[in-house]
């Protein structure tokens, strides 16, 4: 049904405003994605992205583009305007400035000093304002921000590649390349839109990765964040050649050498003889961290399943046959009957190249 709240022509400007916030998917961190229509009628007169923390903000290029025409306009905001001063002067100032005689905002910003504030704004100033049109779409495009906001850690995402029989790797552990060209090629884009590209100590020393964005489009680059207890990443690592930010967490026992020189090192929270990954998922949102991608192990990965932190499965699906002696996709304690399986719904599925692509989230997980 449709909401009598907002018009065709609202639909379509908010519509477009999406698609522009999402031309800052790889490049706004920490910031969230947001893009602005201004319009009279049905005829657009400015629009804006957001393209780069401590740059103008989407209203402030929609505006400049609009001009004079900006008065007495609708303008179409996928995110509720700044109230504050940040690194930029606040959108809602801009808007009322500009003459505006209304603003439909696509859903709330949760951040503390804006938070109802810049709506309140333009309400004081005689602005009609409307929220609430494609709230999900909007929220769904900023899910990592709403995550480290609200809940005080970012979205965790966990990226697995899996044979048909769901086996990641040999039982010698060699496990390039289940998936094709194609598919490795997709998770770079998944990596550009995150904050940080995670991984576990164990697989540094079987696999030594890059975990570098690797993407011909401008992108903001990953942070690489290695969960090393015990410091054992090894000073030929990839991870330690400081060309891109590193981020080692290690525990309180393990003192860094001249090995880490070019990287940033953060002592975590420790249970026996393991991490608190939920202490590690705080500490990586209080680092501005708000998508994180975890590309490790079946250990790593199945610990932060187990423990009620993979907000969603990112799985490629290869059609290949590894038998049942390979490595299994997630290590979990085994159930004792099926009332304790864990639920997955499907989000999304794609083939890409020969293989497929499954998005998943925990059922309670919205």
């Amino acid at each position: 049904m449709a909401d009598p709240l907002f018009s065709a022509v609202d639909h379509l400007h908010m519509a477009h405003a999406l698609r522009l916030a999402e031309l800052g998917l790889f490049t706004t961190q920490p910031n969230p994605r947001v893009g602005c229509v201004i319009a009279h009628g049905s005829e657009v007169v400015g629009t804006g992205w957001h393209r780069k923390a401590g740059e103008p903000h989407a209203e402030v290029h929609a505006l400049r583009e609009a001009g004079d025409r900006a008065r007495g306009a609708t303008a179409y905001v996928t995110l509720e305007p700044c109230a504050h001063h940040g690194r930029t002067p606040p959108c809602a100032d801009a808007l009322v400035q500009a003459g505006v005689a209304r603003v439909v905002v696509a859903i709330e910003d949760p951040f503390p000093q804006v938070a109802g504030q810049g709506i309140a704004r333009l309400r004081a100033a005689g602005i009609e304002v409307q929220a609430g049109l494609m709230r999900e779409a909007a929220r769904e495009l900023n899910i990592g921000f709403f995550s480290r906001i609200e809940r005080g850690r970012p979205w965790v995402r966990i990226k697995l590649a899996m044979s048909l029989d769901g086996r990641t790797a040999l039982a010698t552990g060699e496990s390039k390349w289940i998936t094709g060209v194609a598919a490795r090629e997709d998770v770079q884009r998944w990596r550009a839109r995150s904050s940080a590209v995670l991984t576990g100590s164990g697989t540094v020393l079987a696999d030594n990765p890059r975990l570098t964005v690797r993407l011909e489009q401008p992108h903001a680059q990953a942070t690489r964040v290695v969960l090393d207890r015990l410091l054992r990443t090894p000073r030929n690592a990839q991870v330690l050649d400081g060309q891109m930010p590193t981020l080692i967490l290690h525990g309180a026992g393990a003192r860094p050498d001249s090995r880490f020189d070019s990287v940033k090192c953060m002592v975590t929270a420790e249970v026996g003889h393991s991490f608190d990954l939920a202490a590690a998922m705080k500490l990586l949102a209080e680092q501005d961290f708000n998508e994180v991608q975890v590309e490790s192990g079946p250990t790593l990965c199945g610990a932060l399943v187990a423990a009620g932190l993979a907000d969603e499965l990112l799985i490629y699906v290869a059609p290949v046959l590894l038998g049942d002696h390979a490595m299994p996709l997630l290590g979990l304690p085994a159930l004792t009957d099926m009332s304790r399986r864990r639920s997955l719904r499907m989000i999304e599925q794609r083939q890409i190249g020969d293989d497929w692509r499954l998005r998943l989230r925990p059922v309670d997980v919205a």
